[in-house]
């Protein structure tokens, strides 16, 4: 049976769980939602996540939201990514959880309010408080793959597709890959993936669809 994950190529969050989906070789295929017209608010969709966010993963009578949630279940499904030994997965889910609090939260934001709002109604003191605390965790990031090609073990996890989730994306929000030379490198080893794809290949949606 063919997982289905409901995404959008804007969505970092989606890219988490589709570009480890792309790469396990199971069986998937997106299914587009077009967020910034309410489709994850309609009934149907709130029904399968409550929450109405992206991404939510569909196996069956599995269905799962939360990227971090989804990834895991890649893992269990595919038996990649999740670290060669409990003390890797225990430090694969040491990155997942920083992601989640540290990295995606705010770079999304951060991407949305410099983007996606009308320039007269972007909230600069907020853009540069989140300016602040993105610094703060791309260091971070940068100092833990200092002499390392991956952030766990010898080989790509789940923490490495937490921690890019929104690092390929073009728009502006204060990322520069020049300004972080081990980010760069890594992210480089991850474009060289066999079947690696960027986000708005891989997933329907862009911003130009919006004429943005």
């Amino acid at each position: 049976m063919t997982i289905k994950l409901h995404c959008f190529g804007e969505s970092g969050n989606s890219y988490k769980a589709a570009l480890p989906l792309e790469l396990s070789g199971l069986d998937w295929e997106p299914v587009a939602i077009d967020f910034f017209n309410g489709g994850t608010k309609t009934p149907d969709y709130l029904g399968k996540n409550l929450m109405g966010e992206a991404p939510v993963l569909e196996d069956g009578d599995v269905v799962l939201s939360q990227s971090g949630v989804i990834q895991l279940y890649i893992s269990e499904k595919s038996g990649k990514f999740g670290g060669a030994t409990p003390e890797e997965h225990r430090e694969v889910l040491r990155w997942m959880f920083f992601d989640n609090h540290k990295m995606s939260s705010q770079c999304g934001t951060q991407r949305f309010l410099m983007n996606f709002l009308p320039e007269d109604k972007r909230p600069l003191e907020v853009i540069g408080f989140f300016g602040g605390r993105l610094k703060a965790a791309f260091k971070v990031l940068d100092a833990g793959l200092q002499g390392r090609d991956w952030l766990v073990g010898n080989g790509p996890t789940q923490a490495d597709f937490a921690n890019c989730g929104y690092l390929f994306y073009p728009e502006p929000f204060g990322f520069e890959r020049k300004d972080w030379p081990n980010i760069d490198r890594w992210l480089g080893n991850i474009e060289s993936l066999p079947g690696w794809k960027h986000p708005y290949d891989l997933m329907p949606g862009r911003p130009s669809d919006r004429g943005l």
